[in-house]
């Protein structure tokens, strides 16, 4: 495909520089050839992740200087208040400082009241599964089918699997069922409104709340307008909001689709649990009308969320993560398909064949990727979710606003080098890991296998 044209034009810039081989292998290890030990400005290009890594507009920095830093009561509160309501259509509303005190807070307030263990999900992401572990809880993937295939073509595979489900909420003891848009851990791959109602009449079947993350609900809404023709005539706020009416909760990290650097909230209609939750944020976060932001951060949210439904700039953004996906196609470098809304998938263990799990082909080819070409990528695989059974996929997450088509084609140009020899790559090793759970990706040290 064509590259896509920017629908925005650059007024700051920020120098990056590529260190040479030699110095990259350098900093890789004593990083402990774990990518995120590695200092910013040693990278050149970074696709670590697309949270709070993105370009604000010219409107949020404008916003920034209007930010009421009042301890309570801020006036730049109700103005975020006010967005997330119309984007929720939720009643009440709690800031928090990024999307996984979000998660921790409701999470574990949820299962405290339910007196449940048991959270099945799409699939749970990282910090969201390691925060049920952390509290004694037992999180359960259920995706489709589908999503376990890198080459089917399913628009909807970020879908949970509602036959698993409910044989799930059949046996009980479960705390709430939550649905993660889009679909990160299987691929970036967008949820079907239909299905979230359908696991919404499921759940209130057995007295179970619904939770959807909704950090990337944007873009999965964009998605569900392209891929089905129902919905081609609909915008991506009505879709949005159509999701949104069958949940009883919701999460959102503001670092995703609030186009913000910081930030989060938990978003609920339920007056009782909003009580527990509110003492919480209190006790935890800060108070109710601020939740660990400053007032300039609540000001970048409130116009972020309103900017993340202009259907020119998703039509850009999945646009990007389509291109770099063509790119390294074409260049035989195997990739999940279809490409999701805010990354791509490299297939590690189709790619890296040779190298077994035990020695975590994900978080190889992140490494060696970095030596070839300066770029900073994230292994999703056994090392991150300590299950086997999960594929081994490199994600590209591509930050918002901020890189070009040139840059995506360095991206491919390192990653087809690697492919025509990926022999070459060697495994890595486990020399510590972390005693907290779910969180070792984050900090392990690694060496090579060899």
């Amino acid at each position: 495909m064509e590259p896509p044209v920017e629908p925005y034009r650059v007024k700051s810039v920020e120098p990056i520089k590529l260190l040479s081989r030699e110095e990259r292998l350098t900093r890789l290890r004593k990083a402990w050839w774990n990518v995120f030990r590695l200092r910013s400005e040693d990278v050149f290009i970074d696709l670590l992740t697309d949270s709070g890594t993105g370009a604000m507009s010219s409107r949020q920095w404008a916003a920034l200087m209007l930010g009421d830093e009042s301890y309570a009561g801020s006036s730049s509160y109700y103005k975020f208040e006010e967005a997330v309501r119309k984007f929720t259509g939720m009643d009440f509303v709690l800031p928090t400082h990024q999307g996984r005190a979000a998660e921790r807070i409701l999470y574990t307030t949820l299962v405290e009241l339910s007196q449940s263990k048991v959270v099945p999900a799409n699939s749970h992401f990282d910090t969201g599964r390691a925060v049920l572990l952390n509290i004694g809880a037992q999180p359960i993937d259920m995706p489709v089918k589908h999503a376990l295939d890198p080459e089917d073509e399913h628009p909807f595979k970020g879908n949970i699997d509602l036959d698993r489900l409910e044989a799930t909420l059949k046996r009980g003891n479960v705390a709430f069922v939550l649905l993660v848009l889009t679909n990160n851990a299987v691929g970036g791959h967008p949820v079907h409104p239909e299905n979230v109602r359908e696991a919404a009449r499921l759940s209130r079947e057995h007295g179970v709340p619904l939770v959807l993350d909704i950090c990337r609900i944007a873009e999965n809404s964009y998605l569900v307008k392209r891929r089905d023709p129902r919905y081609a005539g609909r915008s991506v706020f009505d879709i949005v909001r159509e999701t949104l009416s069958h949940a009883d909760h919701a999460i959102m990290s503001a670092k995703k689709d609030g186009l913000s650097n910081i930030g989060g909230f938990i978003a609920t209609s339920d007056s009782e649990v909003y009580e527990h939750l509110a003492a919480r944020v209190v006790l935890e976060e800060g108070f109710i009308t601020y939740g660990g932001l400053a007032g300039r951060d609540l000001e970048a949210i409130a116009e972020g969320l309103t900017e993340a439904l202009d259907e020119n700039y998703l039509y850009h953004r999945i646009s990007q993560v389509e291109y770099l996906a063509d790119l390294l196609e074409g260049n035989g470098v195997p990739v999940v398909k279809p490409p999701g809304g805010h990354a791509v998938y490299v297939d590690a263990s189709r790619l890296l064949p040779h190298i077994p799990r035990e020695q975590f082909p994900a978080d190889s080819l992140a490494a060696h990727l970095y030596i070839e070409s300066g770029v900073r990528a994230v292994g999703l695989g056994y090392l991150a979710f300590e299950d086997k059974e999960k594929p081994e996929l490199l994600r590209l997450a591509i930050p918002r606003r901020t890189y070009t088509s040139s840059h995506l084609r360095w991206v491919a140009e390192g990653l087809a080098r690697i492919a025509a020899k990926p022999y070459k790559v060697v495994g890595l090793r486990l020399v510590w890991e972390p005693k907290v759970k779910g969180v070792r990706h984050f900090l392990a040290k690694l060496a090579p296998a060899g």
